[in-house]
């Protein structure tokens, strides 16, 4: 009896143990380590291996680009307006007062007028004028006819409503009647200006005024002459 009482105390003493040690083994177990991260690849290098877009990847929005230079301006035209027009042709009335020591007259007639423009300010001119007035003494009617060319100043360009401008001119003179022993033809200088007021981009109105010095008869004249006429410009 003592003997199977030993080996009862020894199995409970056993048991007894073995459960005060499973705690204590649960506790010195290594804890659990996290996940590794998934390895990264850059798919740009080798698109066919990438993976299928998600929905939301394929409904998201573009990324922006990239804003592109201003083109740069249309080079300006060299022309001296906005329309382009470097021709000016005038044609209109021309009222003349020519005086000499033989005699004076008051003539009326055409003139014709037509200018090259350079620039905005700067033009070549050439001038007719061609008039007709009374008899003097002896019945014989005067004529007058005056060629010039040369350059014309303008300020501002044709397009503004009004353009004041100057000339001076160089050229001859033809004058009738015939005065004894003298020629009917001499040098002329004409010196004036005006100004053109623009009804459209390609016509104005045209108001001008001049002094002609003429050297007829072995003598000067000191001649003026108004002008109202229309331009073209084309």
């Amino acid at each position: 009896m003592k003997r199977l009482a030993l080996v009862a105390c020894f199995v409970l003493g056993t048991c007894a143990s073995l459960s005060a040690q499973q705690p204590s083994l649960l506790l010195s177990a290594p804890a659990a380590q996290p996940a590794a991260p998934a390895s990264t690849f850059n798919f740009t290098l080798v698109p066919e291996l990438a993976p299928p877009a998600t929905a939301s990847e394929s409904f998201a929005f573009p990324s922006p680009k990239a804003a592109l230079p201003d083109a740069p301006a249309p080079p300006q035209s060299s022309s001296f307006n906005e329309e382009g027009y470097r021709w000016d042709l005038a044609v209109g009335y021309e009222y003349i007062h020519f005086d000499s020591a033989q005699f004076s007259a008051n003539l009326s007639g055409l003139h014709t007028d037509l200018t090259y423009n350079l620039n905005s300010w700067f033009g070549l001119e050439g001038n007719v004028v061609s008039a007709w007035g009374g008899t003097i003494a002896g019945g014989e009617r005067t004529k007058y006819v005056l060629y010039a060319a040369g350059g014309r100043i303008g300020w501002g360009p044709s397009r503004r409503r009004l353009t004041p401008w100057a000339h001076a001119l160089v050229g001859g003179v033809h004058v009738n009647p015939q005065i004894a022993g003298a020629s009917k033809t001499s040098f002329a200088v004409q010196v004036g200006g005006g100004a053109d007021w623009a009804y459209n981009s390609r016509v104005s109105l045209r108001a001008e005024a001049d002094y002609v010095r003429s050297m007829l008869y072995s003598s000067t004249q000191n001649n003026f002459q108004i002008g109202l006429g229309a331009v073209i410009h084309f």
